[in-house]
């Protein structure tokens, strides 16, 4: 996953109060409320649900189970098919062979690792995402697996299959991340299979936060079977990350989905979120929420 701030915003309307509000917080009102008096009443959360469903949802326990199950399924076809790729031919796809070792790419943070709990204590403090404190929730080695994951990432190494993890987090952040999956049992071959934000990658100029240098590195010792993740970003380079560009990105590559790349449910975070106020992260809260609502498809 590339890291994206996660956002705390105020409602630019009245929310449930049901679905946002203990009773004890505010008091049903005798007579109907105008909206603007129900907003200073009532402080609410972009991420609210979001968070609650991922820490509460059947649903979403059971996508994340389904991915990690189908993804393990299609293990044998890549190991016995020997010009099989996950790399796209312009990040080493075309140089793959049969006798370099096999690999799966994952990311880190919502696909293998969850950080809900993280998320969990912004909405719950009302606080926003900060790096420090992102330093510090990483530091406390606390994350849990997303579900599904270990024994995909167990069953992978029974068959000689190497786990790379490319992360946005920082390289500084290895030793607490590597510390935090051995524990979970995430087989973990050596430092080197941890690839975070400022690897260094002999003539490829990295562009951000894009994971294409590092997929370059991983290439040159390492036949990718599939790549795991839950954003774009995981997968291939964005060069244009507006909503338009995504869905063109989205319908190109959709015959991978499925077989080479496989895809987690994240609804706190990412790219397809600042798409929607044009990555402006300097624009004040309110301005960025406003180009959010202005993205929904209303019906009417």
């Amino acid at each position: 996953m590339s890291r994206f701030p996660a956002l705390v915003l105020l409602a630019g309307t009245a929310l449930s109060l049901a679905a946002c509000t203990a009773p004890d917080r505010l008091q049903r009102p005798s007579a109907p409320v105008a909206p603007a008096a129900v907003v200073q009443a009532l402080v609410a959360n972009d991420n609210l649900n979001a968070v609650l469903w991922v820490q509460r949802s059947q649903e979403y326990r059971a996508s994340a189970l389904q991915t990690w199950k189908l993804a393990g399924e299609q293990l044998d076809r890549a190991l016995a098919d020997p010009t099989w790729t996950a790399l796209l031919p312009e990040e080493g796809g075309t140089h793959q062979s049969a006798r370099l070792k096999p690999a799966v790419v994952v990311d880190v943070d919502e696909t293998v690792l969850d950080n809900s709990p993280f998320q969990a204590r912004l909405v719950h403090d009302e606080g926003s995402y900060s790096d420090a404190g992102w330093a510090a929730w990483v530091d406390e080695q606390k994350a849990e697996p997303v579900p599904g994951a270990v024994r995909f990432a167990q069953l992978a190494a029974s068959k000689g299959v190497t786990m790379i993890y490319i992360s946005n987090r920082t390289s500084a952040m290895k030793d607490a991340t590597l510390a935090n999956l051995r524990k979970l049992g995430f087989p973990v071959a050596d430092d080197s299979v941890y690839l975070g934000l400022g690897t260094e990658v002999p003539g490829c100029r990295q562009v951000g936060s894009e994971k294409g240098c590092r997929r370059l590195l991983v290439a040159q010792q390492y036949r990718v079977l599939m790549q795991v993740g839950d954003q774009f970003t995981d997968f291939l380079q964005v060069q244009d990350n507006t909503l338009d560009a995504r869905d063109a990105l989205l319908d190109k590559y959709q015959g991978w989905i499925g077989s080479r790349w496989w895809i987690l449910p994240n609804p706190t975070y990412g790219g397809w979120e600042s798409a929607a106020f044009n990555n402006a992260w300097s624009l004040p809260a309110e301005q960025r929420n406003a180009a959010k609502r202005a993205a929904l498809e209303v019906a009417r």
